[in-house]
């Protein structure tokens, strides 16, 4: 049994203070208790947010991170679709040692920032020349050894990839990525979620690339008989042109066929979702799936604004990812989140919910249960007997944080913390992160530099 003595964490229904959480040798908490502030223990910690969950990533992106920001030649497309052929010049290029390199530097450094689980939109499956590997999951079981590594829990969503764009055979810059049928799609899923296994955080997730990605009458078949009970991802309307190319291509706009093709529910998480109509918000949030939103990513892509407000006013839940890793901050996620809505909208309450009483409330309570939906878990309560205690933790002593009441601290948190601040990350019971550094800093960091060498593209 351990016990962690915090100034304050944070529950549903708001702030405890001086508040004592025990676990037990498994990482789960056993009691949640207060303790005398008169006789405060020595160890006392700072403020304890539930850990974030990361739900979209694509971890072999973070070796190019800042890397496509060059434009020496005006004639190169300066878009989404230039920056992809330089995402797949890197694609054809990382082996497995090389994957679980850059996923365990990726994965520490997510934990530094606060995020105690990641879901891995993994679609990095075969050798260079595009063949399957003898272990099917190899590529995905690189990526279970390096969040194991850091200590994260992880959700692997082996990503079906089929077509080149609505209605295109693939091209040879994607054949690593790519599962012919359905059912080579399924036995990709079988494999990793055997992978699974050998890690006791690890779990599984059903993934589509996208409509484009994927013939759509196979989508609406893999939603109707693959496995009910694990969260299912798909990247949706992320792009102008594939909303055009998907118009032509099937007589609708991406999300409009799954809403007509495909029972939405809780379980569906629906990434970027940046271009939608009125008709596509109201069916989103009347579905009770989830949308996933990468504001860095989305903003470093230049992909354009989802429409948050119209989404939350009709119920509708989202959760945050780092996708291409270009910003790690969950709490930079949110402040990006919100001001792109302010810098549209011209007005400041985007976070607003009679319930919670200020934005910070409600984004911190949103980002942890739709993010732990996205990865499998429909636990509501933030810190609760019986669960694993993942946490995020603040220091009490920063001069704005030292003198925030209560009341005030959500909001206090979410819109002027920044890395400093965050000094602790508790994974399943375990303190991986102590004093802003993760335990085997030099071996990860020392690989990783090594890999980077061995690609050459920094």
């Amino acid at each position: 049994m351990k016990t962690y003595c915090f100034k304050a964490i944070l529950q549903n229904t708001g702030w405890l203070e001086n508040t004592a959480i025990t676990v037990n040798d498994a990482g789960l908490i056993s009691d949640i208790s207060p303790f005398d502030p008169l006789k405060t223990p020595s160890d006392v910690m700072g403020y304890a947010l539930p850990g974030f969950q990361n739900a979209h990533s694509h971890a072999f992106q973070y070796a190019m991170a800042g890397l496509a920001e060059r434009h020496e030649n005006v004639a190169e497309r300066d878009d989404f679709w230039g920056w992809r052929e330089s995402m797949y010049q890197l694609a054809l290029t990382i082996d497995p040692d090389q994957m679980e390199a850059i996923a365990s530097m990726l994965y520490a450094e997510m934990a530094r920032h606060g995020y105690t689980h990641v879901a891995e939109f993994h679609y990095l499956h075969h050798d260079k020349k595009g063949q399957p590997y003898a272990n099917l999951a190899e590529m995905g079981s690189r990526l279970i050894a390096a969040a194991k590594k850091v200590g994260i829990g992880i959700t692997l969503v082996p990503i079906f990839y089929q077509k080149g764009g609505f209605g295109k055979e693939p091209n040879n810059r994607q054949r690593r990525f790519i599962s012919p049928d359905i059912d080579a799609y399924l036995k990709l899923l079988d494999a990793s979620k055997e992978a699974c296994k050998y890690y006791k955080h690890a779990n599984i997730g059903i993934g589509i690339h996208s409509l484009r990605g994927v013939e759509p009458s196979a989508v609406a078949e893999i939603a109707k008989s693959g496995p009910q009970d694990i969260p299912f991802h798909i990247h949706v309307s992320e792009q102008v042109k594939e909303v055009r190319d998907a118009l032509q291509y099937l007589g609708k706009r991406p999300v409009e066929w799954l809403l007509d093709n495909v029972d939405l529910n809780q379980r569906f998480h629906l990434v970027h979702a940046t271009h939608l109509t009125d008709a596509e918000i109201t069916g989103i949030a009347k579905s009770k799936a989830n949308v996933v939103l990468c504001p860095s990513t989305e903003g470093n892509l230049g992909d354009g604004i989802f429409q948050l407000r119209k989404y939350q006013d009709q119920g509708g839940s989202w959760c945050i990812g780092t996708d291409s890793h270009i910003g790690l901050n969950p709490l930079e996620e949110l402040r990006l989140l919100d001001y792109g809505q302010r810098l549209t909208s011209h007005k400041r309450n985007t976070y607003f919910s009679p319930k919670e009483g200020d934005s910070g409330s409600y984004a911190l309570k949103m980002a942890t249960l739709a993010g732990r939906r996205a990865m499998g878990d429909f636990t509501t309560g933030f810190f609760a007997p019986g669960k694993a205690l993942n946490a995020n933790v603040l220091d009490s002593t920063a001069p704005l944080l030292a003198s925030s009441s209560l009341h005030n601290l959500s909001s206090t948190l979410v819109y002027t913390a920044d890395t400093c601040m965050q000094t602790g990350t508790i994974a399943h019971g375990k303190t991986i992160i102590r004093a802003g550094h993760y335990e085997k800093k030099e071996a990860i960091a020392n690989a990783f530099s090594s890999v980077i060498k061995e690609l050459n593209n920094r």
